[in-house]
């Protein structure tokens, strides 16, 4: 194979596209197309931007697959019709806002993390966590969804969600499973709307909601399925070990464990979005995106068999395991 310049050089300027899709999706581009294709000029007045700046916009769009373009109008794509133009039950505006304002600039100070091997840390206003927080929940709504996809849940009757961020998976495996029950033990501070969501999903009626320090509660109790979604990159590794071995004195014998996170895996290519998170993570707040190999490390020794890998589209890969 003969060596060519062309990936170092779109790796390099990856930061260019993610700028002009943050500012893409500001104006209101992909909303603009919701309704149909339109041209330059009628973009341009519809999102009260130049001609010049929209078709520079439009054109990026086209080259990274977002847009078509076709005798001068463009249309959107499936996928940004979907998770950008509004007209889906998930719009990821709110998450490419987050790092365009947010990680972006965090980013900025990537090479001092890199040689100082010192964690980041965020100095927001309140304007600013409402925003972080904003982009946070909208994107762990996309994992949510995805998680919901890629898992039947029609086996289970008691479930245990264990120190979590947001109540969306349990409630895609209880819209899944009318049989099932879903028991929320979440660190004090978190449990908040979690009662509100399962009232609008219509499950308010079987969910449990209990706080509790997530690394040092024992919940206890007899679950067949135990969730830990987006846990394990928050604490460290005693406080790991601690939280499997709960969650394994929380399970009956043969329950299966789901744990969603990001992973540096040891396969022969690294699945990049997890890379690249373990760089956010660390950059963002000194958070931790674990080896595979660790993982499991904490799993056998407290009790869990790995079962598999299930990697999910734009989101984070799930960790399956069996109470053993």
């Amino acid at each position: 194979m003969t060596a060519t310049p062309e990936r170092i050089v779109d790796i390099a300027i990856g930061f260019m596209g993610a700028k002009q899709l943050d500012a893409a999706s500001r104006i209101g581009i992909f909303t603009a197309l919701a309704d149909g294709p339109k041209n330059v000029a009628e973009l341009a007045a519809a999102t009260q931007h130049a001609e010049r700046q929209v078709r520079t916009l439009a054109d990026a769009m086209n080259s990274l697959g977002l847009l078509d373009r076709e005798n001068g109008s463009y249309s959107l794509q499936a996928d940004a019709a979907k998770y950008l133009s509004g007209a889906g039950e998930i719009d990821l505006t709110p998450f490419i806002a987050f790092l365009g304002d947010i990680s972006y600039r965090q980013w900025l100070g990537y090479g001092r993390t890199v040689d100082s091997d010192e964690a980041g840390t965020l100095d927001l206003d309140e304007a600013g966590w409402g925003e972080f927080m904003n982009g946070v929940m909208t994107y762990n709504a996309l994992h949510a969804e995805q998680f919901g996809r890629a898992f039947d849940f029609s086996g289970f009757r008691s479930a245990l969600d264990f120190g979590g961020l947001a109540a969306g998976f349990s409630i895609e495996a209880m819209r899944q499973n009318p049989e099932l029950t879903t028991r929320f033990v979440y660190a004090p501070g978190f449990t908040d709307g979690i009662a509100a969501a399962a009232r609008e999903a219509g499950v308010a009626d079987r969910i449990v909601l209990e706080e509790g320090p997530t690394e040092s509660t024992a919940p206890g109790g007899d679950h067949d399925l135990l969730l830990l979604t987006h846990v394990l990159h928050r604490f460290d590794e005693a406080q790991n070990r601690a939280i499997l071995a709960a969650a394994r004195d929380a399970a009956a014998d043969g329950a299966t464990l789901m744990l969603l996170d990001f992973f540096l895996d040891r396969d022969e290519v690294q699945r990049p979005i997890d890379a690249l998170h373990a760089g956010e993570y660390f950059n963002i707040d000194g958070t931790v995106v674990y080896p595979i190999e660790q993982v499991e490390g904490w799993l056998a020794e407290t009790g869990w068999t790995v079962d598999r890998l299930v990697a999910l589209p734009g989101s984070p890969r799930v960790l399956v395991a069996t109470a053993s």
